[in-house]
């Protein structure tokens, strides 16, 4: 319903995003005509290819596709398309295929633009009909493969249905032969019919289409008519909705019903109208469980009330202006005060007689709006609205109150919504007279705020909905006097949908009904500032409709009051947290614009909440104490006045209370206790950072036993609350220790800041990680105050966290968390050179912390959550930007240069790894660590350079997200010695690793700079020497070593070190050969030894004594104990033989070839010995030896 107005209208103007936004997908033409009318006419030539003729079936269906929602722009086309494929079926030379293939494309056209305006375009001539009726002559009705051609073929053949001529003209004479006769037209087509009623395919639609236009016809009505309908009633009567054929039967039968009452004169069909209902009624159709035959059944009782009252246009209905646009302008010419709503006069045959059978229809109308399905309450809605244009006003107004009956709170959503849906279609037809709008409106209103919770979840969305269309339609149909007394509810009610229903639907629906009664009705308080800020657009974010959309409406006084009121009434106690946090901070924006208020009505309401048995209800409740205090206390603080002015003494004595009573009830056990523990100490926060005048309070004790017990307890809750409930518990402590552990300004208590760190320091050494990250956090959020005299001991606490030892390996969120604690101390505490160590980060402390930092950078663990590592690197990295930016901006002369190289080495291998996110991070960090917002960070190693290499106005504009711009990036830092073992080490990683596009871009970059350097045989040693440093080091460390075998692989087979191959023995060949053989020793790990076969492969290329020791190598691991091994060793030799023409003599390829490609080498090890060995002679190896084993006495 939403889509139904203009959503944009109150939107800015004029900016190119809006224009876009504006147009849409919004087509001015069809203008694919050329390439449509080419497809239609190579027909012929793609039949005989069946992936031709796929092609182009599928490009017709994408191109009709895109008009769906514009299907009328294809009007001035449908005829040419037409007729190119009628000219191919009703070709006598076509074959069948491609009958049926245009008979496809047909169905495309139709099915886009719609049969009713496809028909008119149908041949519907005299000569058409037995064409038409001879093609059903070779129609399978089973074949499921060509549904498409039998369902044009009815749809064309109830066209020809039309004729103006008896059917009996077109028999001829029936007897071909003595005693033979052949079936007249008129039942061939109803045999044609009656069959296809029955299929399962669509075409069972056009044959109730067919039945329709062909039975109501004068002459066939008086012949047929009877008798059709005495089979339909009996195929009704026979057939169980338990069963799919019963459902098939009873489909077909119900559509053609449908259309013969709704098609056929009322004179014909009123003798049968009776009889038909009586036989719906046995069936009993609203106790199946089929939606489609429920919705048949409510569109058949409606077509049979219908046919059961005359039609007419009742003389009492409302009407709004008139429907001539020239005759409203005269009217609206003489002046706006002679224009009066119509009197309500009395029909002048209120005497007309209503059958009896009107009231069971009403009844089963009536039934269908509280069906569980949509489209079934849809129908009847509509029923009840053409029902109730044919009564008398009496009658029509005892529908309304039925109607109305449904919106009671036993009955369920379904009734909810199909009362309101039929209520809009009474309102648009001028059925709703001004006289109800009291009693409609009021039921109107609470649909508007409708929702019951079920279970988990809750319903209502459809009827707050369909509430905001029965909105939608009553601007349209009354005029704005009879609206004038209830403009105040419906407009703030409506504002209340838009701003705060949970569904953006429900939303965007409010906003077009708010902006169609301020287009129609006129009269809605401030209703164009409330447009340009709540469109259609911009209710679509929910967030934005809280906290900022809500805050400018209730700018306007009209809407401040009923908003809290809501809030406070509906959302607060809501089953779903966001909802409720939501509300909770929208309530402290609008306090302040209805400050008395707030203090004087909602605080007592929300006092009062808070001890409520409902958790969701006292949950919300706290959340919402605690906003309202925090925005009346800054309100009153922004005034001159003392915080709690505004509150009340006995308002503050109530927020006191909450936690001794929460506490007294145990409501911080069991279910629900994580959620209270939550609220309440969003509550301590709020309250100390309004300046509650509370030091000294016995309250304290109770808020600061809370906080710890929560940061003490954290294993116990639940994994998807924990990490909220614990930054809920620092955020409280933070404010707590700030606003009442202070003795006197710039002074700590000494009573709690001793007994508060040791504590916290005992509970870093818990055997429970979430008990460690909580006290971290807290260590982390505590003033400095409190930290004096305690600092190192502090930072030696949170350092041994960091360090990851056998016991807890897994911990990586507690040395997350540590890392962040000590990079907030840092931040809290400052730094000053000559300064006590205990105090504040001085010369001694600071490299200590560089220290820490940095060993977490090669925090590497994994377990079954994947590489849980990343979070503490990520962690630290940020921790390393603070404090070296902290020191470039206070004491740039503790900034020593190996500890900047480090630092910027260690982030540059980071930025060159394979996790997307933490790239990205990495790339972040090092750029703003040189280009800082304040001043230079002084030591950054080749500075020069790296400005030249990224300049700041490109970089700014990389996704450091995306491989594809990361890596060609990053990969220049490569020509930098200080950079390259990190960034190389970081790039065998990508390279090696198993993501497709960050092998691809790392790999092309890598590649891009080997190109650059294959001249520079300098710059290649250097190179090479940084590739064997990075091997060496990470030796048998399969975390590097097997993905930087996949790097060596590639790069030996792109040629990036063929100028090595031209000198024999060359150092690096020796030295890599030496690594890979150290590194696959005595590994029995299958991904490695791949790899290495493939380097050794690689490796051939190099001459002199590297080739013999390479080929050795690979023929002892043709002998692996390993089968998969040795058959992968076969199949890349077998390669490499080929590859590398000189390797082995032309006079022995063949049998080495032979050799490899016809042995089994994962039969029997002593088999495959001879075989090797054989090979060894070959290629002129020396033989392996066993090694016998040592004799064990």
């Amino acid at each position: 319903m939403a889509q139904s107005a203009e959503p944009g209208a109150g939107a800015p103007e004029g900016g190119p995003e809006d224009e876009v936004l504006a147009c849409g997908g919004a087509l001015e033409s069809f203008g694919e005509s050329l390439e449509a009318r080419a497809l239609l006419g190579r027909l012929r030539a793609v039949l005989g290819d069946r992936a031709a003729r796929e092609g182009a079936l599928e490009r017709f269906r994408v191109i009709m596709d895109k008009y769906q929602e514009q299907p009328h722009l294809l009007d001035p086309h449908l005829e040419w398309m037409m007729n190119l494929l009628l000219d191919v079926v009703q070709d006598e030379t076509s074959p069948v295929d491609l009958v049926h293939l245009a008979f496809k494309f047909l169905y495309i056209i139709t099915k886009v633009r719609g049969y009713k305006t496809f028909l008119r375009l149908f041949p519907h001539e005299v000569a058409d009909v037995q064409p038409v009726l001879d093609m059903f002559t070779n129609q399978n009705p089973k074949d499921h493969e060509t549904w498409e051609t039998r369902y044009m073929l009815l749809l064309w053949l109830s066209v020809t249905c039309l004729i103006p001529f008896d059917f009996s003209r077109l028999d001829g004479n029936l007897l071909t032969h003595p005693g033979q006769s052949r079936l007249s037209v008129m039942d061939r087509i109803l045999q044609i019919a009656e069959c296809y009623l029955a299929v399962s395919d669509k075409a069972r639609d056009a044959a109730a289409v067919l039945v329709s236009r062909f039975v109501t016809r004068p002459d066939v009505q008086q012949k047929k008519m009877a008798g059709f309908l005495d089979k339909s009633l009996c195929t009704l009567s026979r057939s169980s909705f338990q069963t799919i054929e019963g459902v098939i039967a009873m489909d077909g039968t119900l559509q053609a019903l449908a259309q013969i009452f709704k098609h056929g004169k009322r004179e014909d069909c009123l003798p049968y109208a009776a009889t038909v209902l009586r036989c719906l009624d046995g069936c009993r159709i609203p106790d199946s469980n089929q939606t489609v035959l429920r919705k048949l059944g409510v569109k058949l009782v409606q077509r049979l009330g219908l046919t059961f009252l005359k039609p007419r246009v009742a003389k009492w209905r409302y009407q709004r202006g008139c429907r001539s646009l020239a005759a409203n302008l005269q009217l609206c010419a003489q002046g706006r005060r002679e224009l009066k709503a119509p009197v309500e006069t009395a029909d002048s045959d209120e005497d007309c007689d209503v059958p009896e059978e009107v009231e069971s229809v009403i009844e089963q109308l009536l039934v269908g709006l509280k069906d569980k399905d949509t489209i079934v309450r849809w129908s009847a809605a509509k029923g009840i609205g053409r029902m109730a244009a044919r009564l008398p006003k009496e009658l029509a107004d005892d529908v309304v109150g039925s109607v109305l009956e449904c919106f009671s709170f036993q009955e369920t959503d379904g009734a909810w919504h199909g009362a309101c849906l039929a209520l809009a279609e009474l309102g648009r037809r001028g059925l709703l007279l001004p006289s109800r709008l009291a009693d409609v409106v009021a039921v109107i209103l609470k649909a508007l705020t409708y929702e019951e919770k079920r279970g988990a979840c809750s319903v209502g969305t459809n009827v707050r909905d369909a509430a905001c269309y029965v909105c939608w339609a009553f601007a349209r149909a009354y005029e704005p006097q009879e609206l004038k007394p209830f403009v105040a509810a419906i407009s703030s009610t409506l504002v209340i949908a838009a701003v705060f229903d949970r569904s953006v639907n429900c939303r965007r629906a409010a906003s077009a009904a708010f902006q169609e009664n301020v287009g129609r009705q006129g009269s809605f308080p401030h209703g164009i500032e409330v447009l340009t800020a709540a469109d259609y657009f911009a209710v679509g974010n929910r967030s934005n409709c809280f906290l900022v959309i809500s805050t400018f409406i209730a700018g306007f006084p009209e809407y401040t009051q009923p908003m809290i009121d809501h809030l406070v009434t509906m959302k607060i106690n809501h089953w779903d947290g966001v909802i409720r946090e939501l509300s909770a901070k929208a309530l402290h924006n609008l306090a302040q614009r209805a400050p008395e208020y707030s203090a004087a009505h909602v605080f007592p309401r929300l006092l009062s909440m808070t001890q409520s048995p409902d958790l969701h209800t006292r949950h919300g409740a706290v959340l919402a104490c605690a906003e309202v205090t925090r925005s009346l206390c800054g309100l009153a603080m922004q005034e001159g006045r003392p915080a709690t002015d505004l509150l009340g003494e006995r308002t503050v004595q109530g927020l006191k209370q909450i936690h001794q009573q929460l506490y007294d009830r145990q409501l911080y056990r069991g279910l629900g206790g994580e959620l209270m523990r939550q609220a309440v100490c969003v509550l301590i926060e709020n309250l100390s950072l309004s300046k509650m005048p509370l030091a000294g309070d016995a309250v304290i004790d109770g808020w600061l036993w809370l906080i710890n017990d929560t940061l003490r307890n954290l294993h116990l809750i639940s994994s998807h609350s924990r990490q909220k409930t614990k930054e809920a518990a620092v955020l409280a402590l933070a404010a707590l220790c700030g606003e009442y552990f202070m003795k006197e300004p710039g002074e700590a208590d000494p009573a709690g800041q001793g007994d508060l760190v040791t504590q916290y320091l005992a509970a870093l050494r818990s055997p429970e990680e979430a008990t460690r990250c909580g006290f971290s956090l807290a260590l982390g959020a505590l003033p400095a105050l409190l930290l004096r005299g305690r600092l190192q001991q502090v930072l030696a606490g949170l350092g041994a966290i960091t360090r990851i030892s056998p016991e807890d390996a897994s911990f990586a969120e507690a040395r997350r968390d540590a890392l962040k604690a000590i990079a907030s101390i840092c931040q809290t505490v400052g730094v000053r050179a000559e300064g006590a160590a205990d105090d504040v980060l001085c010369k001694g402390t600071v490299s200590q912390v560089y220290r820490v930092l940095q060993g977490c950078l090669s925090d590497y663990t994994t377990d079954s959550r994947g590489d849980v590592g990343a979070w503490v690197r990520e962690a630290a990295m940020t921790s390393l930007r603070d404090l070296t930016l902290l020191l470039a901006r206070d004491q740039p002369q503790l900034m020593e240069a190996h500890i900047c190289e480090q630092v910027m080495c260690c982030l540059a291998q980071q930025a060159s790894e394979k996790i997307d996110r933490l790239r990205a991070h990495a790339a972040c960090v090092f750029l703003a660590l040189l280009y800082p917002d304040g001043p230079l960070v002084p030591h950054v190693p080749h500075r020069t350079e790296l400005e030249r290499l990224l300049p700041r106005s490109d970089v700014a504009s990389v996704n450091w997200n995306a491989p594809s711009q990361a890596f060609p990036c990053i990969t220049r830092l490569l020509g930098l010695p200080t950079y390259r073992y990190h960034v190389l080490l970081g790039l065998a990683v990508s390279v090696g690793g198993l993501t497709e596009s960050t092998v691809r871009y790392s790999t092309q970059s890598l590649f891009e700079y080997m190109k650059g350097i294959q001249h520079d045989p300098q710059a290649l040693g250097s190179f090479g020497e940084t590739l064997l440093q990075v091997f060496e080091d990470n030796l048998l460390n399969d975390r590097v070593s097997v993905p930087l075998l996949k790097t060596l692989d590639q790069m030996l087979a792109h040629g990036c070190f063929d100028t090595f191959a031209t000198v024999e023995n060359h150092p690096f060949c020796t030295r890599l050969l030496m690594l890979c053989k150290e590194e696959i020793q005595k590994s029995r790990d299958i991904q490695k030894l791949r790899s290495s076969i493939a380097v050794f492969c690689g490796m051939v290329q190099f001459p002199g004594d590297v080739r013999a020791k390479t080929l050795l190598q690979l023929l002892l691991l043709l002998c692996h104990p390993f089968p998969v091994v040795r058959k992968a060793t076969a199949s890349q030799v077998y390669e490499m033989v080929l590859t590398y023409s000189d390797l082995v003599g032309a006079d022995v390829l063949d049998e080495v070839t032979a050799v490899l490609g016809n042995t089994a080498w994962d039969a029997e090890l002593p088999l495959v010995r001879g075989q090797r060995n054989r090979l060894c002679d070959l290629l002129a190896v020396p033989r392996p030896q066993l090694v016998p084993k040592p004799s064990t006495r």
